[in-house]
């Protein structure tokens, strides 16, 4: 493995069930309807979408972070509803990473006042084993820092 792509969304935003599919223990599972309702109906509040200004607090913290324990990203995409990141593995496990970059965005957002849950609970995560998928994920990514309101 050379590199991965992480994701991750704000609370919220993408249900068990969504119409857009889902993914469950790494697998992306159907549309549906039932349990998407069910799951809407358990939210404690609005889901989570991020602001401009938010994004950047993000993108910030998750950078900082990043070089402060020498992990290097190769793309990071802030959305309105979802983070995306591609980097070359660390000596950190991926799941700690996650957390790392989930606390200090958490809390950058919380020290400029958002109260309140910002990620669901869990990630995804891509492995790239050569340099062409390394670059598609990138290319990917990329263009989600492009896309409007994304």
């Amino acid at each position: 493995m050379i590199g991965y792509m992480l994701t991750w969304t704000t609370d919220g935003s993408w249900l068990q069930g969504d119409e857009r599919g889902w993914v469950k223990n790494g697998t992306i599972l159907e549309p549906d309807i039932r349990l998407y309702l069910t799951n809407k109906q358990k939210l404690k509040s609005e889901p989570v979408k991020l602001k401009e200004s938010q994004r950047r607090l993000v993108k910030e913290a998750i950078f900082t972070e990043a070089e402060r324990i020498k992990h290097k990203i190769c793309a990071l995409a802030v959305c309105s509803n979802h983070v995306h990141i591609v980097a070359e593995p660390c000596s950190e496990s991926i799941s700690r990473i996650v957390q790392r970059y989930k606390r200090v965005s958490t809390y950058a957002l919380q020290k400029n006042g958002f109260n309140g849950k910002v990620w669901t609970k869990g990630y995804d995560k891509r492995y790239c084993f050569d340099v062409k998928d390394l670059e598609n994920v990138i290319s990917y990514v990329s263009k989600q820092i492009l896309a409007p309101d994304s």
